[in-house]
């Protein structure tokens, strides 16, 4: 297939589709939840400032790239990197860039799907008055029922991926881009009807404040889980750069990079587009939605009386009680685990898109698009069955302390954090900590150093000099350093904690 010529999958109609989409796919479950919390947790205002400067820096040149390339290759991301580095007189094995990202995102989707579905029951509980006047004993009663019954959670899970999968298979016009037509305005509708349920709670003032006050202690200063300062042996606080690692990493994680997804979305991308422009609608739009739910969520919090720091129990544990405490809290309840349906939806849809787009690509004259999305939906599915089961306590020390005993390897320690994940821990911190910034790293590497310059200044002609010329600065010299910082920190993180 000719880089410079059309896609055979189709073009967004509207410049507006392809942001919806891309919006879409940026903001998931992750979004809604977490850079609130690491906002308030890290300083505020002054967090935000500094994740703004790591969201050019990072987050805006990836973006770009990513659609770049995509738009150049007109193909799926495996496509896509064979035949720009074969035009550019490189080693056909670059594709194995666009697979490493592919399959990230397959890894990805298979235990995302399972939280879907969790959300997708949540909806219903919500709907149904589960949370009124439940203790957080109750309310964790009702997570413990879901997640210890497989068969109803392999249920949910079934629901999603079903529902991902007819989107996928109707193609890029009837598909994708009409469901994200609604979807994502639909979204934005329920979250402004949150927020304004939010600024009626007596806790949105402290809310606000635990957002948007700048407090460069909380950036510089090791905290416990309780945001309270870590002090030394003489009683001085302990200064860290966590809080700049956190925002760096979430710069790069937010915005759906290095799985292939935006470089999908960029090969149904029209030439008469600036992909500079279009990168800052969707990143704007990303962190508008962040603050966002932030603004509707702790507000609950706090009128609730409840702790902002609960992390991912945040949504399934902390939110129900809150929700169920409040007048009219089933309702609100309700439009919030619709909400978080979207997010985990639109994103899902995007998560399958590569892979979807390379057999239909790849083996055209045995799958069309349908068949294609079937079958990768189905093999999603399976994959997702050990996410569904993971609760059974089968941790990764299970797997290797017998490999090792039966190599004769004496010596090594299992008592890491990272030795006792699960399957399903297992699958997200190998995609997370490893493929996605990897894929990432060598996506920009590839653009920067071994990309035809025609073919970069022929898909940048839109742009003004002075963005090209930042563009390429960035990725070539300052991104990948900051990438880099990003892998190497998140794995000592985790293999220390």
């Amino acid at each position: 297939m000719n880089a410079a010529t059309l896609s055979s999958r189709g073009q967004w109609s509207t410049h507006m589709a392809f942001i919806l989409a891309a919006v879409g796919s940026a903001i998931g479950l992750g979004n809604i939840w977490k850079f609130p919390f690491i906002v308030g947790m890290y300083g505020g205002g002054a967090f935000i400032l500094v994740y703004l400067v790591f969201i050019l820096i990072i987050g805006t040149p990836v973006m770009m790239t990513e659609i770049m390339l995509g738009r150049r290759g007109r193909q799926s991301p495996v496509g896509t990197m064979q035949t720009l580095a074969m035009q550019a007189g490189r080693s056909a094995a670059w594709r194995y860039v666009g697979w490493f990202g592919m399959l990230a995102g397959f890894l990805i989707l298979s235990y995302y799907s399972v939280v879907g579905g969790e959300v997708m029951a949540y909806v219903f509980r919500a709907g149904s008055g589960a949370f009124e006047n439940q203790t957080a004993d109750g309310i964790r009663a009702i997570l413990t029922r879901l997640i210890g019954e497989p068969e109803k959670l392999l249920a949910w899970h079934t629901i999603f991926m079903v529902l991902t999968t007819i989107v996928v298979a109707r193609g890029l016009r009837l598909g994708l881009e009409r469901t994200v037509r609604w979807l994502m305005p639909a979204l934005f509708v329920l979250l402004l009807i949150l927020v304004g349920y939010a600024m009626s709670l007596k806790g949105f003032d402290q809310a606000v404040d635990f957002l948007f006050r700048p407090d460069f202690d909380r950036l510089f200063y090791l905290q416990d889980s309780h945001g309270r300062f870590v002090l030394d042996d003489e009683g001085q606080r302990i200064f860290t750069w966590t809080p700049v690692m956190v925002a760096m990493g979430h710069s790069f994680f937010t915005l759906s990079l290095g799985m292939g997804a935006i470089m999908v979305y960029g090969s149904y991308l029209n030439r008469e587009v600036s992909i500079f422009r279009m990168t800052l609608a969707v990143v704007s739009a990303d962190t508008v939605v962040a603050i966002l739910a932030g603004l509707a969520i702790f507000p609950l919090v706090f009128t609730a009386e409840l702790a902002p720091g609960e992390g991912p129990d945040l949504i399934f544990l902390t939110l129900p009680l809150a929700f169920g405490s409040m007048p009219g809290g089933a309702f609100f309840g309700t439009l919030f685990f619709l909400l978080l349906l979207f997010a985990a939806w639109s994103s899902a849809i995007s998560l399958m898109e590569p892979a979807v787009a390379w057999l239909s690509e790849r083996h055209a004259a045995r799958f069309d698009r349908a068949a294609a999305a079937t079958w990768i939906g189905i093999l999603i599915w399976l994959l997702g069955i050990v996410s569904v089961f993971a609760t059974s306590g089968t941790t990764l020390r299970d797997v290797i302390e017998p490999v090792v005993k039966w190599l004769g390897i004496d010596g090594m320690d299992f008592d890491s954090r990272v030795f006792s994940l699960n399957l399903f821990n297992i699958i997200d911190f190998a995609t997370a900590n490893i493929m996605l910034p990897l894929g990432g790293l060598a996506m920009i590497v590839f653009a920067a150093w071994f990309m035809r310059s025609e073919s970069i200044q022929a898909e940048m002609a839109m742009e003004r000099t002075v963005v090209v010329r930042g563009w390429r600065l960035l990725i070539r010299y300052v991104t990948p350093v900051a990438i880099l910082f990003v892998f190497f920190y998140r794995l000592v993180v985790s293999v220390q904690a």
